[in-house]
C-alpha cells in the first residue's frame, strides 16, 4: 500500500480561486485536470453536439421514417442498470417524440447470455416489430443482427462497448467507439448514447416541419435516467458526462424525476432532494442491478417506466428485496472466492499477477461483484467463474472480470484468445470489466494465460496498490457544512471524489459488527478529535498513521458530526 498526493498545479488552483472557485473546491479540481472556470460549466447548452457521433444522422432518419409509418419499434435492452435505464430513456422519450407502438426486451442473463443473439432476434420478429433498436449491446453481436435482417427488421445499433473486428451489418450504428466516430466523449454510457439519439431524432422531426420550437417535447426530465444510468456503469466522467450527471442531479433534488427513481430513493432510504453521485453508484444502481443478477431486468425497467407512484413503490420494494437477496447469496460467496484466491498466495508469497477462481456452486449474477472485492483486496486483475445455468450450456463457465489500473481487461482476453484459439468461446467488455465464456476442461488453460499476460505488462509499481489523494485538510475545512458541499459536486470514475491524508494520532480503536467488520477509531486531527471508521478493516493502527480518507457526516440526536471514513493506511512513509 502506497499513499501518494496528487500533483496540484498551482497556477490552475489561482486562475480558479480568482474566478471566485471556493479555494477548495480549486484545490481540488485543479488536481483533477481542471484548468478554467469555463470547465465547469454544467449548462445544457455546453453539452457536445450530436452531430458529432458516426451514424447518428442515419438512425434519426430511419427513426423518422419509423414514426411517419406508425411502425412497431422494439428496444433489445441489457441486464444492468446502464441497460435498464437505456432502455427506459428509450421508451418513453420514442413515445414523446411521437411513436406510437413501442415495446422492450430483455434477455435473461443466465439462459439467454448477453446481447443480441440470433433467438433473441426471431423473438422480437415474434413480437410483431418493424424496428429493432439495441440499447447498451450490439456492437459485437455480428449474428444476432444478421439474422434480424434476413427476417426483414430493420435494425438501429446504439452501444457504447468496444467493436471487434467486424461491425454488424446493422441499418444504422450509433457508437462513440466505432471505427471513424470522431465525438469527443468515447465515454457516454449507453443510456448516454441512446439520449444524444433522441436529440437527434427531434432535430430531423423539426427538419421535417413535424414538430416546431412551440410543439417539440422537453427531453431532459429524461436526465434523472441519463445521470443514473452513467454513474452506476462507472464510466469516465469526462467533462461532457459531468454535465449529463450534474443536469440529472439538478432535477432529481428539485423533484423533476420519474415516479420510480423517487421510489427508489425511498426504498434505500435516501433523500431524492440531497442526490449525490454515492447516491446513484452504491445506493439505486445496484438494486436495480439486483434484478438482472437474480431474477428478471424487467422488474428494473418496469419501475423506471411507470408513472404511477404506488406501482413504482411497490416495484422499488421488490427490487429492494431482490436486493437484501443479492447481498446473503454475495456474502456467502465472497467468503469462498476470497479463500480460493488468498490459497493462490500460500506461504505469506504475493498473489500471482491475475487471479482467477471457480467453484461448482458460484452464482454467475454475483460473480462481477465478487471479482470486484478480491480485485480491490489483492489489488490483482480478477475474474470470478461460475458454471452456466442455460440449457445446454452446463459445461461452459461464465466469467466477469474486474481490472485494476494499467491493465487493459478487454484486450488482455482478446491476446489470450490468439494465443489458445478455442479457449474462449466469447468475450467482450472494458479496460476495466470484462466478460467471457469458455468451456469447463479449459479454466485451467485460460488461468496460465491470463496470468501470463499481466506478467509480462504489469511491473511492480503497478502491482503496488496505490491510492491518490489530495494531501492534507485544513482544519477550517473539518466542518458538515463543507462536507455537504462537497457531496453536491460530480463525483466518480475518472474523476475520483476527495481523499485526503496526512499522519494522524490514533487515540482509540475497537472493533464493531459482526458479519461486516468495521474499525472504529478515535482519532485526534491537527489538534482536535475526530471519529474515524475503516469498513472492511481489522488489523489495529499503531499510535500515529498517515492514512487516507474521505469525509462524511454522522447524524446522532440531531447532531451532525465530521466523520473520517478510511480507505488506506500506510505504516511507513516511503517516498513517492
Amino acid at each position: 500500500m502506497k499513499i501518494v498526493a496528487r500533483e496540484i498545479p498551482p497556477r490552475a488552483v489561482w486562475t480558479l480561486e480568482q474566478a471566485g472557485v471556493h479555494p477548495l473546491l480549486a484545490r481540488l479540481y485543479a488536481a483533477r485536470g481542471v484548468r478554467a472556470k469555463d470547465e465547469l460549466d454544467d449548462d445544457l447548452a455546453r453539452l457536445l453536439p450530436p452531430q458529432g457521433l458516426k451514424g447518428i444522422a442515419a438512425a434519426a432518419r430511419l427513426l423518422a421514417d419509423a414514426v411517419a409509418r406508425d411502425q412497431r419499434l422494439l428496444i433489445v435492452a441489457d441486464y444492468d442498470c446502464d441497460g435498464a435505464t437505456a432502455c427506459a430513456v428509450g421508451v418513453r422519450g420514442l413515445r414523446l417524440l411521437g411513436a406510437r407502438h413501442v415495446d422492450y426486451l430483455v434477455p435473461d442473463r443466465m439462459t439467454d447470455g448477453y446481447g443480441l443473439t440470433p433467438p433473441i432476434a426471431r423473438r422480437v420478429k415474434e413480437r410483431g416489430a418493424d424496428l429493432l433498436i439495441t440499447v447498451d449491446n450490439g456492437i459485437a453481436s455480428v449474428a444476432g443482427v444478421a439474422e434480424a435482417k434476413a427476417l426483414g427488421l430493420s435494425v438501429l445499433v446504439t452501444d457504447h462497448h468496444l467493436p471487434g473486428p467486424e461491425l454488424p451489418a446493422a441499418d444504422a450504428i450509433v457508437n462513440p467507439n466505432q471505427p471513424g466516430c470522431g465525438f469527443e466523449s468515447k465515454a457516454l454510457a449507453g443510456v448516454g448514447v441512446m439520449f444524444y439519439v433522441l436529440l437527434a431524432l427531434r432535430s430531423e422531426l423539426r427538419a421535417r416541419a413535424l414538430l416546431n420550437a412551440d410543439t417539440q417535447p422537453r427531453l431532459d426530465p429524461l436526465l434523472a435516467l441519463v445521470a443514473l444510468g452513467t454513474v452506476a456503469d462507472v464510466v469516465k466522467l469526462d467533462a461532457n458526462n459531468r454535465r449529463l450527471v450534474a443536469q440529472g442531479l439538478r432535477r432529481i433534488r428539485t423533484g423533476t424525476l420519474p415516479a420510480g427513481v423517487a421510489a427508489l430513493f425511498t426504498a434505500a432510504g435516501r433523500k431524492a432532494q440531497a442526490a449525490t453521485t454515492f447516491d446513484f453508484g452504491f445506493a439505486l444502481g445496484p438494486r436495480i442491478n439486483a434484478a438482472g443478477r437474480l431474477a428478471d431486468m424487467t422488474l428494473g425497467i418496469e419501475c423506471l417506466l411507470t408513472d404511477d407512484s404506488g406501482r413504482a413503490a411497490e416495484l422499488a420494494g421488490t427490487l429492494d428485496r431482490i436486493n437484501r437477496e443479492r447481498r446473503t447469496i454475495e456474502d456467502g460467496m465472497r467468503g469462498q472466492a476470497m479463500l480460493l484466491a488468498e490459497n493462490l498466495c500460500a506461504g505469506g508469497a504475493a498473489p500471482p499477477p491475475a487471479i482467477s477462481v471457480f467453484d461448482p456452486d458460484f452464482h454467475e449474477g454475483v460473480a462481477g461483484i465478487v471479482a470486484s472485492r478480491i480485485k480491490d483486496k489483492l489489488h490483482r486483475p480478477t475474474f470470478v467463474f461460475a458454471a452456466s445455468r442455460a440449457p445446454g450450456k452446463e459445461h461452459e463457465l461464465k466469467g466477469s472480470g474486474r481490472s485494476i489500473a494499467g491493465f487493459h481487461l478487454r484486450d488482455a482476453l482478446d491476446l489470450v484468445a490468439k494465443r489458445h484459439p478455442g479457449v474462449l468461446l466469447k468475450f467482450g467488455g472494458h479496460a476495466m470489466a470484462a466478460g467471457c465464456t469458455l468451456a469447463a476442461q479449459t479454466f485451467a488453460v485460460f488461468e496460465q494465460a491470463l496470468a501470463q499476460v499481466a506478467q509480462e505488462w504489469l511491473d511492480a509499481p503497478t502491482l503496488t496498490r496505490r491510492i491518490e489523494t489530495d494531501g492534507p485538510l485544513a482544519r477550517e475545512y473539518c466542518r458538515a457544512e463543507m462536507v455537504d458541499t462537497l457531496h453536491r459536486e460530480v463525483w466518480g470514475q475518472g474523476f475520483a471524489p476527495p481523499t485526503f491524508s496526512e499522519e494522524i494520532e490514533v487515540l482509540s480503536q475497537r472493533l464493531v459488527g459482526d458479519k461486516h467488520p468495521a474499525l472504529k477509531l478515535k482519532l485526534r486531527h491537527q489538534g482536535h478529535p475526530v471519529d474515524g471508521i475503516w469498513f472492511g478493516h481489522t488489523e489495529p493502527l499503531p499510535a500515529r498513521v498517515l492514512l487516507a480518507f474521505r469525509l462524511d457526516v454522522n447524524e446522532y440526536q440531531g447532531e451532525r458530526k465530521v466523520q473520517f471514513l478510511i480507505e488506506g493506511a500506510q505504516l511507513s512513509q516511503s517516498p513517492g
